[in-house]
């Protein structure tokens, strides 16, 4: 999956919890996400925007207005992993938690149908 069908695929499913990611999907729209907060905060500092702690106006719609489909796409590459959505939860345990949620990140998903739906890997194949 390219970067772009990855990024297209997240906000054409914006708030869909159900399914299943592929990891490049998740990692393609964790790439675009960090890209566009970066550029958010560059805009912040040039217009004035900023409120001193690194972060703005621009920054904060941004990272409102992707915060759904990134917690959306998170659910869904846990259910390729056959795990349930509620594992993003760990994520509030600190430092555990951030690393037990990124070993799961980067897991291979099952093989064929699982319980959350059929394999977004071999469909892509057909």
């Amino acid at each position: 999956m390219s970067f772009a069908d990855a990024v297209r695929s997240v906000l054409s499913q914006y708030a869909t919890f159900s399914g299943r990611a592929r990891r490049s999907e998740y990692w393609w729209f964790a790439l675009f996400n960090l890209l566009v907060s970066i550029v958010a905060a560059i805009l912040d500092a040039v217009i004035g925007t900023d409120f001193g702690s690194g972060s703005g106006v621009i920054s904060v719609i941004v990272a409102l207005a992707l915060l759904l489909p990134s917690l959306a796409v998170t659910v869904r590459r846990l259910h390729d992993t056959e795990r349930s959505g509620w594992w993003i939860l760990i994520g509030i345990i600190p430092i555990v938690g951030a690393i037990v949620l990124l070993v799961f990140m980067v897991l291979e998903g099952t093989p064929g149908p699982n319980r959350f739906g059929a394999s977004p890997k071999q469909a892509a194949a057909y």
